[in-house]
């Protein structure tokens, strides 16, 4: 009886050592599936974290880049004012031009018909001159009647001609010169030297120096003078106006100023 007592209670340690070494085993199982169900979580944990980090970065970046966009925005803004004050003041200018046009055209068929009496003008005011350079000067204002019958010269540069011929009038009356030319004497054409000071004095030399002669404005006419008196006064101012020798008082006859 005893042994079979015995042999039951081995057999129930057996059962209960089995049972725990079952438990145990069962137990790490649970211990070693919860650990890797926290792992798991804490790699989902990191993943959503990462995500997270993610998406706040993708935010500061868009958002950064919508500040950005603004600053541009605001540039453009700037831009676009400065550029619509250049077209207003580009359209303005356009419609200056426009009217200038309009003016010019009005202008220049008004200035063809001065341009031609300017030049008449100057016609009459050389014929009625001392005829000193009487052919050049005639001669320019032939040209320049020429000049406005073309078409490939613009009215500016026909006014600017007209303006430059009446400079070059201008001019003589503060020059003194000294050239070859034909005169009339004893009824024949002499070749002869004449001087001329500004338009107060035209006088000229025979090239022997024994024919002297100024013109008189008033009567309109050649008067001979005492070669004795003017041969060396004339010559000396040839001399001058030839910057042969130094600038000097000259005695010559000279027309009052109410008969020029």
């Amino acid at each position: 009886m005893e042994n079979l007592t015995l042999a039951n209670y081995c057999r129930r340690f057996l059962a209960v050592t089995l049972i725990c070494i079952t438990g145990s085993i069962f137990a790490q199982d649970k211990v070693d599936e919860i650990v890797d169900k926290g792992v798991e979580r804490n790699e989902n944990a990191k993943q959503t974290q990462e995500q997270i980090d993610k998406i706040s970065d993708d935010t500061d970046k868009v958002v950064s880049e919508y500040k950005r966009q603004l600053k541009v925005i605001d540039g453009l803004k700037v831009y676009n004012e400065l550029l619509q004050r250049q077209l207003d003041d580009q359209r303005a200018e356009i419609n200056d031009l426009e009217t200038s046009i309009e003016e010019v055209a009005i202008i220049e068929r008004q200035i063809t018909p001065l341009m031609l009496r300017m030049l008449d003008g100057l016609e009459k005011f050389i014929r009625a001159d001392v005829p000193f350079l009487l052919e050049e000067r005639l001669e320019r204002v032939e040209k320049l009647r020429n000049v406005m019958d073309r078409s490939d010269v613009t009215s500016a540069e026909k006014f600017r001609s007209v303006l430059e011929a009446y400079e070059i009038e201008n001019e003589y009356g503060r020059t003194m010169e000294a050239y070859k030319g034909d005169v009339e004497i004893d009824g024949k054409e002499r070749q002869v030297d004449f001087l001329k000071v500004g338009r107060i004095v035209l006088a000229y030399q025979s090239f022997n120096g024994q024919e002297n002669g100024v013109w008189d404005q008033k009567n309109r006419e050649w008067v001979k003078l005492d070669t004795a008196e003017y041969k060396n006064r004339i010559s000396r101012g040839l001399q001058i106006a030839r910057e042969q020798v130094a600038p000097d008082l000259l005695m010559l006859p000279v027309s009052a100023a109410e008969d020029m």
